[in-house]
């Protein structure tokens, strides 16, 4: 079954089709790592390196004996070395071992899982910026344990989601520097079988493939792996704040934002009335899988001594589920913000609601310039619990609460939700400005983000 409003291309990367094609890209780049270290002739690096193409692979054989090895670069290998004469094949995966392959081929596909990331988000954030700079003034309800607390603007509420991709952001950017490393130490980690070629293979190899040399194996040391798993998953975890944010404030009862309208979205199979928030919903299961997944990966770093023992194999089931929820989440929140219906007019409306008690502490404030700051919260206090008794409005009951002296002076100046909105304007304007400065990261990686034009956000 297709999982609705999955992401295409980061299931792309994560396929059966692309692990096969990074394999034998990766023994492709290891042939010429020994052809540079004059391990092999070129002739024969030329010979290997034709062979490592996917028409020498059995799909079916090399899965049927990938159940029998437990791995499936040795039958991989195999098929290799049948498309070559026997001095040839006897070069074939020369000084490395399987976790070597499969490992940095594991950095090609993280390293893209990072670049889509970073695209969606790229997006998100984009959508994100519009909305802050277009509601910068829109004046609602500030909500604090879900009751009304003060009065905010809808572009408040918005900066706030920004300024956290923002910072998703960078750490996306970071976590794509750790990933994207070399493999190739070995059956122990020790690149005995390559002897003093070995930095050179290496290196070689990092360069065909585009990754960072280091000279540490990290066949066990999984916190790369994982830091890529947990940055995806607090990724969604703010996806899937935006989306509960988006699912309350479209309730009925509540009614200040709707998703994008259209013929039969949302609709119900026997409620003719409903519009549910389906990108929202999405947002949040997608958000919940990712966090679930990575959880798993803070298990996967367990491995003991030179070589995982059940460990490595919980990676290959929940990297791919990490990356592959946080980019759905990623999708259709974009989606979501995207077309997401602002309604002012019933935002101004729930201001009052509540007997516009919503402005108890602008009147404490207000009132405390003249009777102290205690004395102001006692007056207003009781002036609350009087109002919601009568029905009375709160700025009558206050007045009604001190002396006509003081209300001569404090009266006139009370202040209007739109009055009391404090650093908003400066919270908007410098939210935006920090995300479109961009982060430091990009400019020193120019391959870190496919360009703009690239997304596509179907």
């Amino acid at each position: 079954m297709t999982t609705i409003g999955a992401d295409e291309a980061m299931a792309a990367i994560f396929s059966e089709d692309r692990a096969v094609r990074d394999w034998l890209s990766v023994e492709a780049a290891l042939t010429r790592g020994l052809a540079e270290a004059a391990v092999i002739d070129g002739g024969t690096a030329e010979r290997i390196v034709a062979a490592c193409v996917p028409q020498v692979v059995d799909r079916d054989v090399l899965w049927s004996e990938t159940a029998l090895v437990g791995y499936p670069i040795l039958p991989l290998v195999r098929m290799i070395c049948a498309a070559l004469d026997e001095t040839d094949a006897g070069y074939v995966h020369w000084g490395a071992t399987t976790q070597d392959i499969m490992d940095c081929a594991l950095a090609l596909q993280m390293r893209d899982a990072a670049d889509r990331l970073l695209q969606l988000v790229a997006a998100l954030g984009d959508a994100l910026s519009l909305l802050v700079e277009r509601h910068a003034g829109t004046v609602m309800p500030g909500r604090t344990h879900a009751q009304q607390a003060v009065p905010t603007t809808f572009g408040a509420k918005c900066a706030v989601f920004l300024d956290e991709f923002t910072r998703h952001r960078s750490r996306l950017f970071t976590a794509r520097r750790r990933v994207a490393v070399v493999s190739l130490f070995g059956a122990g980690g020790t690149s005995a079988a390559l002897g003093d070629k070995a930095d050179v293979v290496r290196a070689e190899v990092a360069r065909q493939l585009g990754l960072t040399v280091t000279v540490v194996p990290w066949h066990v040391a999984r916190d790369r792996v994982a830091e890529l798993a947990t940055t995806a998953a607090m990724v969604s975890a703010t996806c899937v704040r935006l989306a509960r944010e988006v699912v309350d404030l479209s309730r009925t009862e509540v009614g200040e934002v709707g998703e994008v309208d259209g013929m039969y979205r949302g609709a119900s199979s026997t409620m003719p009335q409903k519009a549910n928030p389906i990108s929202a919903e999405l947002t949040i299961g997608f958000g919940v899988m990712a966090a679930t997944a990575a959880s798993a990966m803070l298990r996967a770093m367990e491995a003991g001594h030179e070589r995982a023992a059940g460990e490595w194999q919980v990676e290959w089931q929940a990297l791919p589920l990490a990356c592959t929820s946080a980019a759905g989440a990623l999708r259709t929140a974009v989606s979501l913000a995207k077309g997401l219906r602002v309604f002012p007019t019933r935002m101004r409306e729930n201001l009052d609601a509540d007997g516009g008690r919503i402005m108890a502490e602008a009147y404490m404030i207000t009132l405390a310039s003249k009777v102290g700051r205690d004395r102001a919260h006692e007056i207003v206090y009781q002036a609350v619990r009087e109002s919601r008794t009568t029905g009375r409005p709160l700025l009558s009951t206050v007045q009604g609460s001190v002396t006509p002296e003081i209300w001569a002076e404090v009266g006139p100046i009370m202040p209007t939700a739109e009055d009391y909105l404090g650093s908003v304007p400066q919270v908007c304007a410098a939210a935006v400005a920090e995300w479109r400065r961009g982060d430091p990261s990009e400019s020193s990686d120019p391959d870190a983000m496919a360009s703009e034009k690239e997304l596509e956000l179907r």
